[in-house]
């Protein structure tokens, strides 16, 4: 090869993408060295494309060891600071070789912080300084068109604004991350001489504190009774439920007077109203409402979610997925996209009609994102079989967007009110008018009809039942993922592209478990010590005052050294009163950490000895895991059951059906099975 552009891109299918797409016959020549795949694609002159593996960069303490505080830091290649990350060496090896004979460079990683930090770190170190000589491609979708407008138009510079405030949310993270997560471990280890996984952060201090505090009230929360009324009338030989005018009845004394009153008597129409409601076209999906309705719809979780949406931008299907924008720009071609969306069979009917419309106007939502708009499809179709949550995923996106295009809904409500013996009743009923926007959205747009046959008023009401409920008032609702998520995004923490990771970090480090998210007690622990040494980080407020820095990093308005600074200014003190309260912590902790480890090990009651305890166990002499009584090492209990020696446990929690025993969950590459622990339970039998 003589002299070509080299162009850097974050991932090894972006940049296969972009060397076919620049590639005369788009056939580019693929080469490997060092196990790096890269391309060599032939124009006017010939362009190398070489990816990354994602960031080949990190943060390392200057110096050795796990103590705090830790204030000095440097960027080094990944393989220096995780041991896992060896193949990185040779990946770096190939790119620095690769920029040798390279005459012009250009950064074509994802057009976001993390992108940018990506493609910087390697033109400034893997390519010794090359990060002033670089331009910048700059594009939403992987398609064809735009990846060719892009190479040719580049920006004439990197971004710089956005790769200092990435680098800048690097090292804030890093010296909250290691040095809280660091005081945390050393307390336990110190205290024990055992290490334990423990960590929080800036944005997953408040997160977690989020959850303690809906837990707190869920406690302490003391229901209260109510009754609620419901009645069966009939109206013209017709049945309805009708409701008590009040939700609510708040003693038992007033609600069997109202069903003594009423109670085989006859009621009589009292009014009719009548409302229509205009329901304007949702906005086009930015990552949070995309992953709050993959959550609503499928169950998937924001993390799931992302990775999906990744994967079929990664496929040319969609466009950059990690947006705050609920703006769709004229100059994607919303023509063209409908255009591609029809060639297939269950889009083309509903493209067609949108196509016929006199004009194509996107009801849009405020929030714009400089970098990208909100989430479409390209247009493009599969090329290859996508897998059931990647179909789901791009289906919703899909309807989404032609969604945005519909008219406004109109929506009928009725409300029919009814009086007996001075008591008010209602019946509803509501139905759809004008579908307009909800025919496009179909599948996943969700409108319960209740339709109601005409009645007049003064007509006779016979009441054939009513009974007064007793109900108690319920505690505050557990957040999900899903609704954790939208907490996080209006209290202003994380960032759109690292709030599903901390929640998901949340459950990885055992502070909360279940899909209706309760904290356990390491999580509340974890909360009250921070709270009680250092409760500025947990603090949403402070939280967002950074997040506001970062911004204004981005936007040329504050230097990323004074906020660094700042950042060690404010943990100096926090850090010191964590070392001077350490063996408290570390007492504190491993009590807990001790107590849970017996929780999560404990199966249920000993059905022998019917005092001890069931555990996972195992041998000393084999290392194979059982089940065995607590009262064993006592010399009261000798009782013992095999497990599976593959799989992962989970204790189910619960009884077998057939023999009242306890059971367990054995997790392998197929569907997960309930094992009874009873060796002679009757399930085992075939009975």
């Amino acid at each position: 090869m003589g002299k070509y552009t080299l162009i850097i891109t974050e991932k090894p299918d972006a940049a296969l993408r972009i060397a076919s797409a620049l590639d005369w016959k788009e056939k580019p020549q693929r080469m490997y060295e060092n196990g790096v795949p890269y391309y060599i694609a032939k124009r006017e002159r010939e362009i190398v494309v070489v990816p990354a593996l994602g960031h080949l960069y990190t943060i390392m303490d200057e110096k050795k060891g796990r103590n705090y505080p830790a204030f000095s830091f440097r960027w080094v290649p990944r393989y220096v600071a995780e041991r896992k990350a060896s193949r990185i060496r040779g990946w770096l090896q190939t790119i620095s070789r690769l920029s040798k004979d390279a005459e012009a460079f250009i950064d074509a990683c994802d057009y976001d912080i993390e992108g940018s930090v990506i493609g910087y770190c390697i033109l400034k170190y893997a390519m010794d300084n090359k990060d002033k000589l670089s331009k910048r491609m700059k594009y939403s979708t992987l398609t064809k068109q735009e990846l060719q407008k892009s190479f040719s138009a580049p920006l004439s510079h990197l971004d710089f604004g956005l790769i200092e405030a990435g680098l800048a949310r690097h090292e804030v993270d890093w010296l909250y991350g290691v040095n809280l997560s660091r005081a945390l471990t050393n307390a336990v280890k110190n205290w024990n001489g055992r290490y334990a996984t423990l960590s929080t952060g800036r944005v997953q201090g408040p997160t977690l504190k989020f959850l303690v505090n809906r837990e707190e009230a869920i406690r302490a929360f003391v229901p209260t009774p109510y009754w609620r009324i419901r009645a069966r009338i009939e109206i013209n030989g017709q049945i309805y439920d009708a409701k008590y005018e009040k939700q609510r009845v708040e003693t038992k004394k007033d609600a069997e007077a109202i069903v003594s009153a009423c109670k085989n008597k006859e009621g009589q129409v009292e009014k009719l109203e009548v409302r229509q409601t205009k329901h304007p076209p949702p906005f086009p999906f930015d990552l949070g409402t995309l992953q709050n309705e993959a959550y609503r719809l499928f169950r998937f979780t924001p993390r799931r979610t992302l990775g999906i949406a990744q994967q079929l931008y990664l496929d040319a299907l969609v466009s950059y997925p990690r947006t705050d924008s609920q703006r769709l720009p004229p100059a994607i071609g919303y023509e063209n996209i409908l255009k591609n969306l029809s060639r297939a069979a269950e889009y083309r009917e509903l493209a067609s009609k949108l196509l016929r419309q006199q004009t194509l106007k996107p009801n849009e939502g405020k929030r714009v994102d400089p970098a990208h708009p909100a989430i479409f499809p390209t247009g493009n179709l599969p090329q290859r079989t996508l897998e059931t949550s990647e179909r789901k995923t791009w289906d919703l996106i899909v309807h989404r967007f032609m969604a945005v295009f519909g008219k406004t809904a109109l929506s009928q409500a009725l409300k029919i009110r009814l009086t007996a013996d001075g008591h008010r009743f209602y019946l509803e009923g509501r139905k759809i008018l004008e579908e307009g926007w909800m025919h496009y959205y179909e599948p996943y747009a969700r409108f319960e009809e209740i339709i109601l046959p005409p009645i007049e008023k003064g007509e006779i009401a016979k009441f054939r039942r009513i009974v007064a409920e007793s109900l108690l008032t319920e505690p505050p609702a557990r957040h999900n993922p899903g609704s954790l998520l939208r907490e996080m995004e209006n209290e202003g923490i994380g960032t759109k592209a690292t709030r599903a990771d901390t929640i998901e970090t949340l459950y990885d480090r055992g502070y909360v478990r279940h899909e209706r998210i309760a904290v356990t007690k390491l999580g509340f622990e974890v909360n009250q010590i921070l709270e009680r040494h250092c409760p500025t980080i947990i603090s949403t407020e402070f939280t967002r005052g950074l997040e506001a820095k970062m911004k204004g990093i981005q936007e040329n308005k504050k230097k990323r050294d004074r906020v660094v600074s700042e950042t060690i200014e404010t943990l100096r003190p926090i850090l010191e009163k964590l070392k001077k309260e350490e063996e408290a912590i570390g007492e504190q902790l491993s009590r807990t950490l001790e107590e849970v480890g017996l929780e999560e090990k404990t199966v249920g009651p000993c059905p022998q000895c019917k005092n001890g305890k069931l555990i996972v166990t195992y041998s000393r002499k084999t290392g194979k895991r059982f089940i065995g009584c607590t009262n064993y090492f006592k010399g009261l209990c000798r009782a013992s059951f095999p497990l599976p020696q593959n799989g992962m446990l989970r204790l189910a929690g619960k009884k077998c059906s057939k023999c009242g025993w306890p059971t367990v969950e054995v997790r392998m590459r197929r569907k997960p099975w309930i094992l009874c622990i009873n060796p002679l339970c009757p399930s085992k039998n075939g009975t």
